[in-house]
């Protein structure tokens, strides 16, 4: 059985307590991987690496530092059937999935921010009459990136990416749910001549590993993708240190319908926007709200069309859902679906745990589930679930569209659904979220800032906003 270890100083090192976590997959169920359970040893020990390397780094040209992590995505692209194997496995997710989007957008993290460091203004100059001003924006020192278990690489890569064109050294910590794309990163940036301690990879739990990278007083900031409880816990953590924050936590995100939407186009859209990866995507719709005099015709439309997405293996190129990422969470999906009977509402479709004949008779299946008939303070409604759970309501105004979509602790995405430009426009302002795609879903430029309000998140990623998260800005004033 594999053993992947820490990746530090540019070499795959075992964790200092010599203990690994058992690594699941969960097509089957079965323990296929040990992973690195490490400590606070290990998080310093990377953290003396990254600190020896970060004067080197950052002294490199933004051009330099460009060419590694083009040389990076390079070697992530001419691996990409393979990669999208082991984020199947690691994740339960479809393979087509990982082929299409987990490993591709993994390659356009590296290239994009390559791009677009070498077009960020580091330096900026202002004149007044009495004085000139020089604004420098310096890479910090060394910064931390957590990742989530949903989408391995694509997160990771989107964190580390800004944090070392900005000339930051990282130790970054992927899920140690799905540690195996992590692991294998590590390979790509050894052989793309990366240099030793620029990128550490700690494997471990959030409670040892992850608390000791947050806590650690000389990391200069964390960047954190995951649940908001979580993310609640390392604003507290680090609240006294002041270290600068990026959390990007949950979401409860509704698909606002009105009727007078592109009909055809809506439905295909929402069906993907609500069961992709088995709903385990933080911008996935979980509340759909529907206009009344549409509300019959898309229940049973929707109920269909739902219905007929095939759920198996993840490794057949068919597989349209796959298996939920680990047992806990299946069991978690599993107790909501009983709560939202137990608040009244009714399961139109879905609504048990599958059994996949074959290799996956043991794995963490669950039916795409809608339910209706459940008001909007309940829990199901309220609480972010994750998972292939969707809520359908209706609405009769448009003021009550928008108090239903923002009656909600969360607000980091909305869909809205109309051909009416001017309505679309009113109802974009007023939703209370940080994503608003209009008549689409998913549509990503990454220039843009991501990120979400209330307790959704705590600034933005992507872009500009992310090179200035990664930077200090200094304001060098001389007289005229």
């Amino acid at each position: 059985m594999e053993k992947l270890y820490n990746f530090i100083n540019g070499e795959f090192v075992p964790p200092n307590s010599n203990q690994y976590l058992d690594v699941y997959e969960p097509a089957t169920g079965q323990v296929y991987a040990q992973v690195s359970d490490s400590n606070s040893d290990d998080v310093e020990q990377a953290y003396q690496s990254a600190q020896s390397a970060f004067k080197n780094w950052s002294g490199l040209s933004v051009k330099d530092r460009a060419n590694y992590l083009y040389k990076i995505a390079d070697g992530i692209e001419s691996r990409l059937d393979e990669l999208a194997e082991y984020e199947s496995r690691d994740t339960g997710k479809p393979i087509s999935l990982a082929m299409s989007v987990d490993i591709p957008r993994a390659v356009s993290n590296f290239r994009f921010f390559a791009d677009y460091g070498q077009s960020f203004n580091f330096e900026q100059e202002l004149t007044s009459e009495v004085s000139f001003n020089k604004i420098n924006r310096s890479p910090m020192g060394v910064v931390g990136c957590i990742s989530p278990w949903n989408l391995p690489l694509y997160l990771f890569s989107w964190k580390i990416a800004p944090a070392l064109i900005a000339g930051n050294t990282v130790i970054a910590k992927p899920s140690e749910i799905t540690p195996y794309t992590a692991f294998k990163l590590g390979e790509i940036c050894k052989d793309a001549g990366l240099p030793p301690g620029v990128l550490n990879i700690i494997h471990g739990q959030g409670n040892t590993a992850g608390d000791a990278l947050v806590s650690h007083p000389k990391i200069k900031a964390i960047s954190f993708t995951g649940g908001t409880a979580t993310g609640k816990l390392i604003s507290n953590k680090t609240a006294s240190s002041f270290k600068k924050l990026s959390l990007e936590m949950g979401g409860k995100n509704p698909a606002v319908i009105f009727a007078d939407c592109d009909y055809m186009k809506m439905l295909d859209t929402v069906v993907r926007s609500s069961f992709s990866n088995q709903g385990q995507i933080c911008l996935c719709s979980s509340r759909i709200l529907i206009e009344e005099s549409i509300f019959e015709k898309f229940i049973k439309d929707f109920v269909q069309r739902v219905s007929e997405l095939k759920v198996g293996d993840p490794s057949i190129k068919e597989t349209q859902l796959g298996a939920l990422t680990s047992k806990g969470h299946f069991e978690k999906v599993l107790d909501y679906i009983s709560i939202a009977k137990q608040e009244g509402g009714k399961v139109l479709t879905g609504g048990n745990a599958i059994k996949i004949s074959g290799r996956c008779g043991t794995g963490w299946f669950v039916e795409p589930t809608i339910i209706a008939g459940l008001g909007n303070s309940c829990r199901t409604n309220q609480e972010e679930i994750f998972g292939p759970l969707v809520t359908l309501q209706s609405f009769q105004s448009e003021n009550e569209a928008i108090q239903l979509a923002n009656k909600t602790e969360y607000g980091l995405s909305a869909t809205i659904w109309t051909e009416d430009n001017e309505k679309a426009n009113r109802v974009s302002v007023q939703i209370d979220a940080g994503v608003i795609w209009v008549n689409c879903w998913l549509v990503r430029d990454l220039r843009t800032p991501f990120g979400g309000m209330k307790q959704s998140g705590l600034g933005r990623e992507g872009g500009e906003e992310a090179l200035r998260f990664f930077t200090e800005p200094k304001n060098i004033c001389t007289l005229v």
